[in-house]
């Protein structure tokens, strides 16, 4: 089983949730009672007496537009305070006094991501797409001509963009965090559904894909991956995926080891992107080339092409070494055809190995030594280096 590991590579400017102006605007005029308060309270620390002055001036102004903004303070000095059940209180009630609050919806999903909440952070992250696709669909208020209200909402979407990438980014980090797989590829398919032009967006059709296949839902896996392959048949990740997926298949082999070498002609064609560190690229480039060199050695030991099969083998070991999974996985497919290949000193050698690695070859390994003679010993394997 392929297994695509690694936080996404993100590259995130955390903007301040006042920046976009989505929603109602809440204005007070200078020199009144009102403009008084809100200064006390904007000078005051958050904390509880921030609050105080909060319900105080709740109490003495606290109707139509002003309720709304104190609600959207009383949001904002309750997560910084890190009291979340009174930020989603609070933005309740902010929601329902105006249900565009852009702002107020992404605190909330600052919230949730705090908390650690992954169903949360999607719950309010919906509310917070839900209100950009409303405002894009939105006419021109009255008396505004179409085309200053055209480069009006271009430039507050402009200006929101850095919350919006944030919410994202909280969404993706969220489903990645969720440890069951069909759960997670649950969530991928729905960030999908709410920003499907989002720049995160292909990155999580492919861990889509990835988590389908972590789960055993063989169908959805491949109507994933080959989607993918129809917008994109140069599709590293996902040339890779079905290599692996098919490569232990008799009717299959052939496509694996179509999709394993398209996947290496790909690779050898790549170019690092400009955002990219030169030894994360390396690391990258090498762990694709490894995963397609085993996939397509799998696929020659079920075409019976053994000799063939150990070489592909040992051209992936060394560039899989960064990841253990991947490592023992090939490394227990050499042992495994050395040894039905009766080369039984080489196939030892090999095998134990893989028992230094905790992983799912690790059982299958002792099982293949147990009938050829067992581990090497520690004293044999430092003889023989």
């Amino acid at each position: 089983m392929l297994r695509l590991t690694g936080p996404l590579l993100v590259f995130l400017a955390l903007a301040t949730t006042t920046s976009a102006q989505v929603g109602k605007s809440v204005s007070v005029a200078a020199g009144t009672p009102e403009d008084k308060a809100l200064a006390e309270i904007y000078a005051a620390p958050d904390g509880p007496d921030k609050i105080a002055l909060l319900d105080k001036f709740t109490a003495d102004y606290g109707k139509g537009d002003l309720e709304l903004l104190a609600d959207q303070l009383y949001v904002q000095s309750y997560l910084a305070q890190k009291n979340y059940a009174k930020v989603f209180e609070y933005g309740e009630r902010a929601l329902a006094l105006d249900p565009d609050n852009f702002a107020t919806a992404v605190n909330m999903v600052h919230a949730a991501d705090e908390q650690g909440d992954s169903n949360k952070v999607f719950d309010e992250g919906e509310k917070v797409a839900a209100i950009v696709t409303r405002y894009k669909a939105a006419p021109p208020p009255e008396g505004v001509p179409a085309d200053r209200w055209a480069t009006q909402k271009d430039a507050t979407l402009k200006n929101a963009e850095g919350d919006l990438s944030y919410v994202q980014f909280a969404m993706v980090n969220a489903s990645y965090k969720t440890s069951d797989p069909a759960a997670r590829a649950a969530l991928f398919e729905r960030f999908v559904t709410m920003f499907p032009d989002s720049t995160y967006a292909t990155t999580v059709r492919e861990q889509t894909a990835v988590a389908y296949q972590q789960a055993h839902n063989q169908a959805k896996m491949l109507a994933t991956a080959q989607s993918l392959l129809t917008s994109d048949p140069d599709d590293i990740s996902m040339l890779l995926l079905l290599a692996d997926n098919w490569c232990n298949d008799p009717h299959q082999v052939d496509k694996a080891a179509a999709d394993a070498q398209k996947a290496l002609d790909v690779l050898a064609q790549a170019k690092k992107p400009d955002n990219v560190a030169d030894d994360q690229w390396q690391k990258q480039m090498s762990l694709q080339k490894g995963l397609a060199y085993s996939s397509l050695g799998e696929a020659n030991v079920n075409k019976g092409r053994n000799p063939q099969a150990i070489d592909n083998f040992k051209q992936a070991a060394p560039l899989l070494k960064s990841d253990n999974f991947s490592y023992a996985q090939n490394q227990y497919r050499l042992g495994f055809t050395l040894a039905k290949m009766k080369r039984i000193p080489e196939a030892r050698t090999v095998l134990t190995e893989v028992l230094s690695f905790d992983t799912p070859y690790k059982p299958l390994a002792q099982d293949t030594l147990d009938k050829i003679g067992g581990p090497v010993s520690k004293q044999a394997t430092h003889k023989k280096s």
